[in-house]
């Protein structure tokens, strides 16, 4: 059962050192020209290809650069330096101001670069990924979407809106580039833990894109962020002059399907084989769209599917830690407090891999493992206006005398009766996880209880790293949505704070599906990327409390996990083949040679010679 696991992700540490002397490699060969149709100062003007002071003095005369620059070059390196001594500047300045000040400040820095140069952007981004990631990405981009409308300045992606209805096939032929992999797509419903945003949600596929060029090596001029405006509901933006979206209330029902549908239509029509993620829906969304679109379109919902798969990796993390072998998740009493698409999916994946677990004879013995909670408390068979989605994890017969519970029991109850192995808070309601509800936890029937804060950004955590080793006691496994400091619990003991980022799996997924040309995105392919996560651990971090790496190496995790999913599709007779790699040739290949392949189909920051064509 454990077969796509270790055949995907076996053998970690003897091969990381590769990526350094593949990359090495790299470098010496010789780069291909990119052609460009302007000059001049057009091109100084055009992120894509300006390089800046590092024009060679032969690319300055091919391209009528000469006299637009300052005389001296300056190489890629020396700009990188000159970007990071201006950074650190920055930072200088601001370390006494607010901290959403500070936030912003670094990531107008960073926008400002993006905005003029995206090789270096990118070059900065990757080589210093551990401290730019929690700024244009998880937790600064959410106070980067309160903001946006204010924050604008350069158009980047594409605005699709209710009011386009009809013309979008023609639209989308206003993209310049002549070929997407990736799009990235939210309808600003549910931005992260801070709800209906409308247009200004448009910072979370810009952010996530970011992510896949400086995890996955997708190429920037492959990447497409979209916003789709139905309108708002968010009183304060349509009473915001500088609100940029639709001043109207979000459509539902099939006009906004039509919507959707008709996105979807022109999308693949020009690229048949683009691959769309769907960020940040509202959870009555989220999954109809899922279900309506994933075995027709390369497609997936990272908040449904790729929240839930580094939720399972963490959590099969934690039953290592618990020193029992991974067959013993299937014994593991799991509460999950919030019902939304995030809550809903690490369900229904960890539901998943139970019942495979167990097998077909006892399979609906898996659901007994959870509990779930939303707002009105303990769901249960009682409980009025049942949400279809929820409905398999309510629990018992009756409304009251389930497991000395009843309908609406609170979270306390629920914790102090059962006994979890673990807590997921997934409710978007900063401290839900109080003193009361952490110190229950020590009453836990695990040896090392595991508590996952989830809910981003920072202030809707359901507790801190440092409330949770205080109140639950040394002894857990704590991971949470946003980036926590580790914990200094005496004695020379660190309690580790993991982040359980959807950064670790969404790069993967995406570029796996890309590399292996798979037509749809498979449970399997997802199941595959979250256990490969789950291995990439090794035995001594488990022991320490880490169960998630080091965003340092996210590129080596990327090339682990979209191996797997290459692995999986493959096996699932899913799997198309790619450019000149056939599927038969996917098949023939051994895990180290998937890996190696996932790793040379990744793009490096460099500049290209330039040529002109007119």
């Amino acid at each position: 059962m454990w077969k796509i696991l270790r055949v995907g992700c076996h053998r970690v540490r003897q091969s990381e050192h590769k990526n350094g002397a593949w990359r090495r490699g790299l470098s010496n060969k010789v780069t291909r020209p990119s052609i460009v149709h302007k000059r001049g100062s057009d091109i100084l003007h055009d992120p894509w290809f300006n390089k800046e002071t590092a024009f060679p003095l032969t690319e300055r005369d091919r391209l009528g650069l000469r006299g637009l620059l300052p005389p001296r070059i300056i190489s890629f390196e020396q700009q990188c330096h000159r970007f990071m001594d201006s950074f650190r500047s920055l930072e200088h300045n601001t370390r006494d101001g607010p901290a959403d000040s500070t936030a912003l400040a670094k990531w107008r820095i960073l926008n400002r670069l993006h905005d003029r140069n995206e090789t270096l952007y990118y070059k900065v981004l990757i080589d210093h990924i551990e401290e730019f990631a929690p700024i244009i990405y998880t937790p600064t981009v959410g106070l980067v979407c309160q903001n946006y409308s204010g924050l604008f300045r350069r158009p980047r992606g594409m605005y699709f809106s209710a009011s386009d209805k009809g013309e979008m096939l023609p639209m989308i032929y206003n993209w310049p580039a002549e070929q997407v992999d990736m799009i990235v797509v939210t309808d600003g419903s549910r931005i992260l833990g801070l709800g209906d945003l409308g247009v200004q949600g448009i910072g979370i596929p810009i952010g996530k894109l970011d992510m896949y060029v400086a995890a996955a090596g997708m190429s920037p001029q492959r990447i497409l962020p979209v916003m789709l405006d139905v309108g708002t509901n968010n009183e304060k933006l349509l009473k915001n002059n500088l609100y940029l979206g639709l001043r109207e209330p979000r459509l539902e029902g099939d006009e906004y399907l039509a919507v959707l549908d008709e996105f979807m239509e022109a999308v693949y029509a020009r690229w048949p084989k683009v691959i769309v993620q769907f960020e940040d829906f509202q959870s009555k969304w989220a999954f109809e769209l899922l279900k309506r679109y994933r075995k027709s379109f390369r497609m997936f919902n990272d908040d449904v599917q790729g929240t839930a798969g580094v939720a399972l990796a963490g959590l099969l993390s934690a039953v290592r830690a618990q020193g029992r072998p991974l067959t013993d998740f299937v014994k593991q009493k799991i509460v999950v407090v919030g019902a939304g698409s995030a809550g809903l999916g690490i369900l229904n994946m960890a539901q998943q891999t139970m019942s495979r677990m167990l097998g077909s004879h006892q399979k609906s013995l898996a659901n007994h493992q959870f509990w779930l909670l939303d707002k009105s408390g303990l769901v249960t068979h009682a409980r009025k206006c049942l949400d279809p989605e929820a409905a398999p994890f309510a629990r018992g017969p009756g409304a009251e005398g389930f497991d000395g519970l009843h309908e609406g029991a609170s979270l306390i109850e629920v914790v102090k009766k059962v006994k979890p192995h673990m807590l997921l808070g997934l409710s978007g309601v900063g401290g839900i996880f109080n003193q009361e509800v952490l110190e229950a936890m020590k009453e836990s029937d695990a040896s090392k209880p595991a508590i996952f804060a989830m809910s981003n950004p920072t202030k809707n955590a359901e507790c801190t790293a440092a409330e949770a080793f205080k109140y639950a006691g040394e002894n857990i496994v704590f991971a949470s949505g946003s980036p926590f400091e580790n914990v200094d619990l005496g004695n020379g003991k660190i309690g580790h704070a993991n982040q359980a980022n959807n950064m670790y799996l969404f790069p993967g997924i995406g570029l796996g599906t890309l590399l292996c040309g798979a037509h749809l995105i498979s449970d399997g392919m997802l199941q595959a990327a979250a256990e490969c996560l789950a291995e990439y651990i090794t035995d001594e971090e488990i022991k320490r409390g880490v169960i998630f790496p080091s965003i340092s190496r996210i590129r080596n995790i990327t090339m682990r996990v979209g191996a797997a999913v290459i692995r999986a599709a493959v096996a699932e007779d899913l799997a198309d083949g790619y450019r000149e790699t056939s599927p038969r040739e996917l098949r023939e290949m051994s895990v180290e040679e998937t890996v190696e392949y996932v790793g040379k189909n990744m793009w490096f920051p460099d500049y290209s010679p330039l040529v002109c064509e007119n």
